[in-house]
């Protein structure tokens, strides 16, 4: 909304820009032009004065034209008819004989953001990428991709792309890195820029002449080459061996992914590398900045995943100060978690138990979570700092510790005693819903152990009318049915009142059918009720949630530096599930591999290939579309099954035969079982001439004579659909009558 009194400043401006005694006094004439800035930037609407200001661009002051172009970017999609008329200035400018103002005016003129624009670019836009300065260079390499994003979905110049390609061999190093930005944009439906043997040997030459901004560009761009030999892949890892040492952070976790993901053949040069960036990363996790702080505490737990004592001796780099935000507190308790041993414990669970007692209750709970999960190997330690903690008699504490104990019975049985002891007297100090079902589990299933379990679940009959949590009812009932059966006598007046109020005036459902279901089960007899309830539990020699497999290097390389550490790999995965794939067709051959004639499609063992055509009632599919198994999972996880039926099926069909046969009619291959096995699994993708995506799971089961057939479609097209599944029932039918 305007500012008061808005249309007389305007009016103002406008006189004073009009006025050719202000015209004449340069100074005056830029602080009017100032005047009109600062309006437009605190919400004034300055758009009347637009011809004012394209008038006020023909001069030689730098400055002043910053200003102007300003102006007229931000005005140009209200006023696309005068803004045109200023086009003629802007390109007057782009062949200015000074370098700084022809690159303002071609970046102005990018930043147009009005139709038809884009063929007044194309002109200066060529000039620029041959132009002496190179800062204009510069310029106009990020104008391409600006005036193609202009263009939308129209055709990628071929002669601009290999101009751009020519110019990564530029002198400016920023020119280089600008090139690589822009070609990504570009050729983005094409899978961005290709990085071939010259291209990655040249860039990682001019690396010594980036900057730090450009150096953690060139090494993520490098990712995409993979050396032919290890001879190469040795020279490349010399080459960057000092980044690894480099004073910013960004440079040492790109250099870092890259060399993980390079030497994916040889661990050992991974666990080097891991101990080298032992340093940097922990300046990281005490540095000032808290969001690199962060990042760096999620890549230490990632590293910790595959490596469990790499920082143990530097435990207390990770020890919380009083003015870090909770965030940050709690990434560092997860670490401590993950690297207490024999030689640290006492230090860690002391400094884990003065968190306990924050004036945050938020950070005192997840500090007894904590230490919860270090009580998994030091049991004994860990119980008795917990029942001191119940001493406190503080009601957020309390809940923690209940439910601490709660996990802890199940994983160390040893621990049952001492648990059932510290229970006495402190339910009245738990209020939450999670506390209360953690208190009530425990004295339902260790109630014998404990002895006034009955009277503490007494209590919470007598206040069931005013529970406010059907979760806690629901574990009162199954609590109370569990002591009954060990202490009869005790519990049998309680659990007739509780079972009569949940059936008789429960207005909860799943209460009262659960109370139906204790009642109906109890009319047959206790031995039948201790059956279902006392059965015997999980093998506790297992320690399955205790002794978890180390995860290679390899399971998370791909993930380092990336976003995957900071959010987790299932949050990362839903939260970029909805987001819209578009794959388009690529007008040149993905891989070399692929065009026929080039190699055999099988082999070894020669097989007869069956051709079948790509076409059924109209549809096309296109010969090269690249799709990744990431962008395929994602989109298969996003999409509802289009059609799934059986199809006639022999065990003696060999895997590659199905591959070979379906690439004859444009259907690729993203992943496949090895032969022979139980069940067996391929995932298929293919696109027609319009865009649309088919995505295919087949799945075998060994002894079955049918194979099921699902089959996604990114857009609800019913006929393509049919015509697609037309043409696959076809391949399948001709190959196992070929085999038969």
């Amino acid at each position: 909304m305007p500012y008061l009194g808005s249309e007389d400043t305007v009016k103002e401006l406008k006189k004073a820009l009009s006025n050719p005694h202000i015209q004449a006094d340069p100074l005056r004439y830029r602080n009017v032009i100032q005047r009109v800035i600062r309006h437009m930037t605190q919400g004034v609407d300055v758009s009347s004065v637009f011809m004012e200001m394209v008038k006020a661009s023909a001069t030689i002051d730098i400055v002043q034209k910053k200003l102007v172009y300003l102006y007229m970017c931000t005005y140009a999609p209200l006023k696309p008819d005068l803004a045109l008329l200023a086009i003629n200035t802007l390109c007057k400018d782009c062949s200015d004989p000074n370098p700084m103002v022809r690159g303002l005016a071609l970046r102005s003129m990018c930043s147009l953001r009005m139709p038809g624009i884009q063929e007044h670019l194309q002109q200066p836009i060529r000039n620029g990428l041959r132009d002496k300065a190179s800062y204009v260079r510069r310029v106009a390499v990020l104008g391409c991709a600006k005036m193609q994003k202009l263009q939308g979905d129209g055709e990628v110049d071929g002669a601009l792309v290999n101009e751009l390609y020519s110019l990564l061999r530029d002198q400016d190093p920023i020119v280089v890195v600008n090139c690589l930005r822009s070609l990504e944009e570009i050729l983005a439906c094409e899978g961005g820029v290709v990085i071939n043997k010259p291209i990655a040997h040249h860039l990682l030459n001019r690396m010594p002449d980036l900057d730090q901004w450009g150096q953690s560009e060139v090494l993520t761009f490098l990712l995409r080459y993979k050396p032919r030999c290890e001879e190469e892949l040795f020279d490349i890892l010399n080459l960057l061996d000092g980044y690894l040492k480099s004073s910013s952070p960004s440079v040492v976790m790109a250099a870092t992914k890259l060399f993980l993901v390079l030497a994916r053949d040889f661990p050992h040069v991974q666990t080097d590398v891991l101990v080298r960036i032992k340093g940097p990363l922990l300046a990281a996790c005490t540095s000032e900045s808290r969001e690199l702080c962060f990042t760096a505490l999620c890549h230490v737990r990632q590293i910790l995943d595959s490596l469990p004592g790499h920082f143990s001796s530097h435990y207390k780099k990770f020890f919380c100060s009083y003015s870090e935000p909770h965030y940050i507190k709690c990434q560092k308790m997860d670490v401590l978690c993950k690297l207490v041993n024999d030689e640290n414990m006492q230090q860690i669970l002391e400094e884990l138990r003065g968190y306990c007692t924050d004036v945050s209750a938020e950070l005192a709970q997840g500090a007894i979570f904590a230490i919860g999960n270090i009580a998994r190997t030091y049991t004994e330690q860990c119980v008795r700092i917990l029942t001191e903690l119940l001493e406190l008699k503080q009601e957020h504490i309390t809940s923690a510790v209940v439910q601490v104990f709660r996990d802890l019975v199940w994983l160390c049985p040893q621990c049952i005693e001492s648990v059932s002891q510290a229970l006495c007297d402190c339910e009245e100090a738990v209020q939450d819903s999670e506390g209360k079902q953690a208190l009530i589990w425990l004295l339902g299933v260790h109630g014998e152990r404990v002895p006034n379990a009955p009277y503490v679940l007494e209590d919470f009959v007598e206040n069931v009318k005013s529970e406010a949590f059907s979760a806690v009812k629901v574990e009162l009932l199954t609590a109370l049915v569990r002591l009954f059966l060990v202490r009869p006598a005790e519990c049998q007046d309680m659990l007739g009142r509780l079972l009569y109020y949940c059936i008789e005036e429960e207005t909860d459902m799943m209460v009262r059918d659960r109370a139906l279901f204790y009642y109906r089960l109890l009319q047959a007899g206790t031995e039948e009720t201790k059956r279902f309830l006392c059965s015997p539990t999980a093998d506790h020699s297992l320690r399955l949630l205790e002794d978890q497999a180390e995860c290679s290097v390899n399971a998370w390389a791909s993930d380092f530096n990336t976003l995957v550490p900071i959010y987790g790999k299932e949050q990362w995965a839903a939260m970029t599930a909805n987001q819209v794939v578009e794959f388009h067709h690529k007008d040149s051959v993905c891989e070399a591999s692929t065009v026929m004639g080039e190699e055999p499609l099988i082999t070894g063992k020669k097989e007869e290939v069956p051709y079948v055509a790509a076409s059924s009632s109209g549809l096309i599919l296109i010969p090269s579309t690249c799709l990744t198994a990431e962008q395929f999972e994602r989109t298969w996880l996003n999409l509802p099954v289009g059609c799934q039926q059986a199809v006639p099926w022999q065990e003696n069909v060999q895997p590659e035969t199905i591959q070979a046969a379906l690439q004859v009619v444009h259907i690729q291959t993203i992943a496949m079982s090895k032969a022979n096995s139980q069940v067996w699994k391929a995932y298929f993708h293919a696109q027609d001439d319009t865009g649309c995506l088919f995505l295919t799971e087949l799945l075998f089961e060994t002894g079955n004579a049918e194979m099921q057939m699902s089959v996604k479609l990114s857009e609800d097209k019913p006929e393509v659909l049919q015509a697609f599944i037309s043409i696959l029932g076809t391949v399948l039918g001709t190959v196992v009558g070929l085999t038969s």
